[in-house]
């Protein structure tokens, strides 16, 4: 089965890669996590974008803060799809990460989720795996009705009990 690299730059990271490794568990996609920095050990992590195809593995999810250049870098050395995901800074908020990752030079495309968005990033991967794997497809299928499921459930709770009652019963 197809594999996901999930790097990150620090293990403050953690907490949102996390998000994106449950996701990938729960539709059954293998990956691997690790820690790497692209400016304080650029030649390890040159070994392993370079190597990361080698490994298996079909997309990189890079999270990456400040100057964010670890999803970038991904893009320039691994041929197949990465996914930045740009980390709440304290000093921009996570603005400096956005505009790092998503302003790539042409030809150096990193897809890129919101400040934070280790869930969908987790799901972006998912569904780009799906486009060759119909098992996958059906995961993602059943999850976007789960959705759906889930947010009928709440217009009707609501229609049922009230607005106040349903704030009420959102704050237990």
């Amino acid at each position: 089965m197809a594999k996901v690299g999930i790097v990150m730059g620090s293990d403050s990271d953690m907490p949102v890669m996390a998000q994106a490794a449950d996701m990938l568990e729960k539709f059954g996609i293998d990956f691997e996590m690790t820690i790497i920095s692209a400016h304080r050990e650029p030649d390890l992590f040159y070994e392993y974008a370079k190597s990361a195809e080698k490994k298996g593995i079909k997309v990189i999810i890079a999270g990456a803060g400040k100057a964010a250049h670890l999803p970038g870098m991904c893009a320039a050395i691994f041929p197949m799809p990465v996914i930045g995901i740009p980390m709440k800074t304290s000093d921009l908020g996570g603005v400096d990460s956005l505009y790092s990752i998503v302003q790539m030079p042409s030809g150096i495309p990193v897809a890129t989720v919101a400040i934070g968005g280790g869930k969908n990033a987790g799901i972006l991967a998912a569904k780009i795996l799906a486009v060759s794997d119909p098992e996958l497809l059906k995961k993602l299928k059943a999850y976007s009705e789960e959705m759906k499921n889930e947010v009928e459930g709440k217009a009707k709770k609501l229609d049922e009990t009230g607005y106040k009652a349903y704030l009420a019963s959102m704050k237990k």
